[in-house]
């Protein structure tokens, strides 16, 4: 039943996921009570998400509690085959291979979706899109989902608005043991690890232009800083741009920061973010990249429609020179860069996120039925129980409210 490249790739795939089974915690304790309890028994869950080694962890942990997984990719050039093949070899059915051709990928998505699930994982937002279009007589035996992404969260949000969302969605990102760390520290390293093994070129003294000053805007802008470049930040909303400001960062326009940037990332979540008149402003050798979740953000489209000539540059790398002679260099064809150029964020960021994941979809199971919003914040005790396993692996201990300060900071009397 499963569709990837090549099941002989298993034994490669395996390595990578014990490798961050030994550096996630979390979900090892968490598996250990799933295996115990079964929460899952008797359930299939589609999941999309990104697929590499983390995530594969993140199924296994799923199927440990008893549930009948069912995997795609959230993008056709995060997929690694021989994680695939570790997984089906494992007895999980699987979905995706690297590079799918768009065809080939809404195929994969398809079969995830036709499968019938009760819990959806997704990563973006296609699961759930596709669901509600193209299969609403499945739409009874959806008891929720999980939404691993600001990009996803947005699409629920509209469909919420609208009436259109049929079942509950738990805002896994919003939750703060997954945005304040996956999103600035996970996505500040995995962006730089990518852009600086595929381009092998030094940062310090490059003037990077950032797109979005969110956490991972603030992230991005936060490891260019480390690596000493000169960092220039764009934004839509004031209150960020003078955050960038008071972080010590220059704000202004895209198209005033075209004419100065040497790398440019995008970190926005939203679409056209560059474009043809920003590419004729750049400077000979610039080089673009992508760190929000679809391949809009960049107009690579738009950049080809207006090349002389294209090459590849370096694996990786794609090369097109405009008419006026100077060359814009895109990597991962415009794709999330650390992903699509690397292995995306480390095992102990996504132990964080990933746990969220896996506890949200227990609270769905344990309060199926019984949620009056389709729109689902991370419960405070799933977010503070995280927290805890984390505080504990670290070995740290930290204070605690006495009776009085407990009844001090609850009472409105003074002092």
């Amino acid at each position: 039943m499963s569709q990837i490249k090549d099941i002989n790739l298993w034994e490669s795939g395996k390595r990578k996921i014990d490798w961050v089974e030994s550096n996630m915690p979390l979900l090892r304790g968490i598996k250990a009570e799933f295996e115990k309890n079964k929460p899952f028994a008797g359930l299939k869950v589609a999941l999309s998400v990104h697929l590499e080694a983390k995530t594969a962890y993140l199924c296994k942990v799923l199927a440990a509690g008893g549930a009948e997984m069912y995997i795609t990719g959230s993008n056709p050039l995060s997929t690694q085959d021989d994680v695939a093949a570790a997984l089906v070899h494992e007895g999980l059915e699987v979905f995706a291979w690297y590079n799918a051709a768009d065809s080939e990928y809404k195929r994969h998505i398809n079969e995830v979706v036709k499968i019938g699930p009760n819990i959806i994982i997704d990563d973006g937002g296609d699961l759930v899109s596709l669901i509600h279009s193209d299969y609403p007589e499945l739409l009874p035996n959806v008891i929720g989902g999980c939404e691993e992404t600001t990009t996803g969260i947005i699409r629920l949000i509209a469909m919420n608005r609208e009436g259109k969302l049929k079942f509950p969605m738990v805002l896994v990102n919003d939750a703060d043991c997954k945005h304040l760390f996956d999103n600035r520290y996970g996505t500040g390293q995995s962006v730089w690890d990518g852009i600086n093994r595929t381009t092998n070129l030094i940062v310090a003294g490059k003037n990077v232009v950032i797109a979005g000053y969110g956490w991972c805007g603030k992230g991005v802008a936060m490891r260019a800083k480390g690596q000493n470049a000169n960092v220039i930040i764009t934004e839509i909303e004031p209150i960020k741009a003078m955050e960038a400001v008071m972080d010590g960062f220059k704000v202004m326009t895209m198209n005033e920061a075209a004419k100065h940037g040497d790398i440019f990332i995008t970190v926005t979540g939203c679409r056209d973010v560059i474009v043809e008149a920003d590419y004729y402003n750049m400077k000979n050798g610039a080089i673009c990249c992508n760190a929000g979740h679809f391949d809009i953000e960049v107009d690579v489209a738009g950049l080809k429609k207006i090349a002389t000539q294209e090459k590849l540059a370096r694996d990786n790398i794609m090369g097109y020179k405009l008419k006026n002679g100077n060359w814009i260099y895109i990597i991962a064809e415009g794709r999330l860069v650390n992903l699509a150029a690397g292995d995306g964020h480390p095992a102990e960021i996504m132990d964080m996120s990933f746990a969220i994941q896996a506890l949200s979809a227990l609270h769905l199971v344990k309060n199926r039925g019984n949620f009056n919003n389709n729109i689902v914040n991370v419960p405070l005790e799933v977010d503070r129980d995280v927290a805890w396993r984390q505080l504990d692996n670290w070995g740290i201990k930290i204070d605690k409210l006495t009776d009085v300060q407990e009844k001090y900071l609850n009472s409105w009397e003074g002092h």
